[in-house]
């Protein structure tokens, strides 16, 4: 068989700098969920960005020609590049964008890495915001940190404790606020004090507000509007409403 010379500029690419470590994804179930809910809920919030990368568990190679000069955040965000899938992110390929964000979910066999060489590397590297967040509460304290770059060092963002008892952490790359409710990470849009939501949990609001207005037409009928009045009020077909009358 014949390799084209395209085809095999790519094996050996990926020699140098693999796109997998073979291990798995996330030790846990919470790690692992929390990852998806980071990297979807921000994928969602800069849907109509083109200038902005969002993406989790992925190679980042900083130094050309130097496959051991890697990290691989749980979730993190890069402002100023091109908005599309890739199997790693390589900095030089990237006009030098390294991210501006990185959130990392803390375990016990992260917990070590994430305190101490994980800082430093994000720090030289440059990135201007890192936070941490611990699912179980069992091996960071606060649950949930923040640390904004200030002269080549991090510092920690103080956190707000909102009137219902609620931590808060403001990120100011992300303009976004990170939230611990109950234990759980959840990212606040505080423009309008929405929380961002995943795929599973954007397609869950919808049908619920879909089954909301169809639940509302038999008392808007008793009320004596008629369905086209109705269908206005809805955002729904009028010719929807009238089969649902049936």
């Amino acid at each position: 068989m014949t390799v084209s010379a395209n085809q095999l500029k790519t094996e050996i690419t990926y020699s140098i700098y693999p796109i997998s470590d073979g291990k798995p994804m996330a030790e846990s179930d919470s790690a692992r969920d929390y990852l998806i809910y980071g990297v979807e809920a921000l994928n969602i919030y800069f849907q109509d960005r083109d200038d902005v990368y969002v993406s989790g568990n992925l190679f980042i190679y900083y130094k050309k020609g130097v496959p051991s000069a890697v990290i691989a955040p749980d979730v993190f965000v890069v402002f100023g590049v091109e908005k599309k899938k890739r199997l790693s992110y390589k900095v030089w390929q990237e006009a030098g964008k390294v991210p501006n964000f990185v959130l990392e979910i803390t375990s016990a066999a992260t917990q070590e890495n994430d305190e101490t060489e994980k800082p430093l590397k994000y720090a030289a590297l440059g990135v201007q915001e890192y936070f941490q967040y611990d699912p179980t509460g069992d091996y960071l304290t606060p649950q949930l940190k923040g640390s904004r770059l200030v002269e080549g060092k991090y510092q920690v963002i103080s956190p707000n404790d909102l009137p219902d008892g609620v931590l808060s952490i403001h990120s100011e790359q992300l303009s976004l606020d990170l939230r611990l409710i109950d234990g759980e990470l959840r990212f606040y849009d505080p423009r309008t004090g929405k929380k961002l939501l995943s795929y599973q949990e954007t397609e869950q609001a919808r049908q619920q507000a879909e089954q909301a207005r169809r639940d509302a037409i038999p008392r808007l009928l008793e009320l004596g509007l008629s369905v086209e009045q109705i269908a206005a009020a809805l955002s729904l077909g009028v010719e929807e409403v009238r089969h649902l009358v049936l």
